[in-house]
């Protein structure tokens, strides 16, 4: 879970990118779903509205996504590999 805001300088679309790329690099090596939990916003009050008050609690959005992705995987027949 995390935040990248816009600022200043003009590297926040290198930083987003990346870090998206990072998530999806995670879950390509291991196997494992991993869940984007990544705010991307314009200014820091955009992203404390997202973080749990009228835009909702994507954090806890994101964490409950996670709880049932991994409750689902558990509930999938194994292959037999």
């Amino acid at each position: 879970l995390g935040a990248v805001i816009r600022g200043a300088t003009g590297h926040y679309e290198h930083v987003a990118g990346q870090c998206a790329s990072g998530i999806e690099r995670v879950q390509l090596d291991t196997g494992v779903p991993v869940i984007f939990g990544v705010l991307t916003t314009e200014t820091i009050e955009q992203a404390i509205e997202r973080a749990g008050t009228k835009a909702g609690n994507k954090g806890f959005e994101s964490a409950m996504t996670a709880i049932e992705m991994a409750d689902l995987l558990r509930q999938l027949p194994k292959s037999s590999d």
